[in-house]
């Protein structure tokens, strides 16, 4: 028997929202307080204002993704992954007035009044809702399964994976790439694959990782045309995370003083609007080096322990939730978001190499919050569409 008729726009998830709102208010007071000690040319713009349009905008984004049930988001499945590698492809072969180098990469495409727009950020979600598609059919129709179904199941998801991963990879986005292998990964360890052959795939992924090692230390020359395209920045971004100090002139700068600043901060920080170690364009991929700064462990502590409660919220719903495909795209969405915080804040204090992964929610940009506010709607989506019954 339902006891609860309540319509799904009554059931929204009013914990997450609150979550998120704390989340926008770190922002915009975090980049506000750097806007001062951005290098001059940066100066001129007010990112803070910008950051407010873009959560704005990412609001309309989560009211988007609610208006249907999330189920129907299997029948455009195929439309939004087509879309997804059309994106990709056409940024590999844009011409560089639309799509400019950075940093030895083409990552986004640069339009007049939109801005930059990365297909990469849009591509998340189109993998997940793809994958969980995929799983949730496949389930469906073999409901007994054998090894067989197994393998056949593991070759969807490695067709399905590979190519944008691929894409990414070569742009070369070795950040954003690995953002997609975290999906991927959470998402095999729900879709009911035998653990064995998990734990196969894990030591046959570490034994290449071992080999492509190898290649590099062997043939460097060799590594960077064939895997890198002739772009060896990843290769020194490994070295600036390695070696630091040996590197602060260089690719070690940013880390050094990322490094700085947070241990500068100490337990309670300097201060609001206290940023006296300069890091270049902070208010973008360091931003948590700003707040260790300003407020110390113990500011560091509460973000963390805020995205540890999204990421508890996001759990809880797919749990709770009564269709697999739901479990199975927020499954897709804990590992996206897992991944980027713990990549992001490990890379600024150099636990990990720095990749250019953003803090979701928190670091400036338009591209990758509007990709995280729209991942909030379909967990939104799917906590609204959950019922409840009174013998569960």
């Amino acid at each position: 028997m339902d006891k609860d008729s309540r319509t799904p726009w009554q059931q929204i998830d009013y914990t997450t929202l609150f979550i998120l709102f704390l989340l926008f208010c770190i922002s915009i007071i975090s980049i506000y307080s750097v806007q001062p000690n951005l290098p001059v040319h940066l100066r001129v713009f007010n990112f803070a204002a910008k950051q407010v349009v873009f959560y704005i905008i990412g609001l309309g984004a989560i009211i988007l993704a609610m208006i249907i049930d999330f189920d129907r988001f299997k029948q455009i499945t195929w439309y939004l992954y087509g879309f997804g590698i059309f994106l990709l492809i056409a940024l590999r072969f844009a011409p560089a007035s639309i799509a400019p180098y950075s940093f030895g990469a083409k990552r986004a495409f640069d339009f007049p009044i939109i801005g930059n727009f990365m297909p990469s950020e849009f591509m998340k979600i189109f993998l997940i809702i793809t994958l969980s598609t995929i799983i949730a059919y496949h389930n469906e129709k073999y409901f007994e399964k054998s090894i067989r179904e197994d393998f056949i199941l593991l070759g969807k998801i490695a067709l399905t994976s590979l190519f944008p991963i691929l894409l990414i990879f070569r742009q070369p986005d070795l950040g954003t790439s690995l953002v997609l292998v975290s999906i991927v990964g959470s998402l095999v360890i729900v879709s009911g694959i035998r653990w064995r052959i998990i734990l196969g795939i894990i030591a046959t992924g570490l034994l290449g990782i071992f080999a492509l090692v190898q290649t590099y230390l062997r043939f460097p020359d060799f590594f960077v045309k064939v895997f890198l395209g002739g772009n060896d920045f990843q290769i020194q971004r490994i070295y600036g995370w390695l070696e630091p100090y040996e590197n602060v002139g260089g690719i070690g700068y940013q880390l050094v003083k990322s490094m700085t600043a947070i241990g500068s901060g100490q337990l309670s920080g300097k201060g609001l609007n206290e940023n006296t170690v300069y890091l270049p364009e902070a208010h973008t991929d360091f931003i948590f080096a700003v707040i260790g700064e300003q407020f110390g462990f113990i500011g560091t502590s509460i973000v963390v322990s805020i995205f540890f409660m999204l990421i508890y919220r996001i759990i809880h719903t797919a749990i709770e939730s009564n269709d697999p495909f739901g479990t199975y795209l927020c499954v897709g969405i804990v590992g996206m978001f897992t991944f980027q915080i713990f990549q992001n804040i490990g890379m600024t204090i150099g636990l990990l190499p720095v990749t250019g992964i953003p803090l979701p929610f928190i670091s400036y940009g338009g591209s990758s919050l509007l990709t995280s506010m729209l991942t909030i709607g379909i967990v939104l989506n799917v906590a609204s569409r959950t019922r409840k019954y009174m013998f569960d």
